[in-house]
């Protein structure tokens, strides 16, 4: 199968303001939490500590969570971590 890669092409801001006004705001809030989740766990080294260990393994749980939002609203919008 081959996989075909697009360039991304931005887009302008009011393109980007009708689109977040047509997905629910909980659904945008689980989107921002997903993302900052993501950070978080690139950010922790879950065998250096115990208190590491127990946030990542937080922030995996609460990456979840939001992908489990998302996923109701579009199975497209589910963010990857790096874990």
């Amino acid at each position: 199968m081959i996989s075909l890669q697009l360039p991304q092409v931005p887009m302008p801001d009011p393109v980007v303001q009708m689109i977040g006004t047509s997905i629910p705001l909980h659904v945008l809030q689980a989107q921002v939490d997903a993302d900052m989740q993501v950070r978080e766990i690139g950010r922790l080294r879950p065998l250096a500590h115990d208190e590491d260990r127990q946030d990542f393994e937080t922030a995996l749980a609460d990456l979840a969570r939001a992908n489990k939002i998302l996923a109701s609203h579009d199975p497209r919008f589910i963010v990857r971590g790096a874990a």
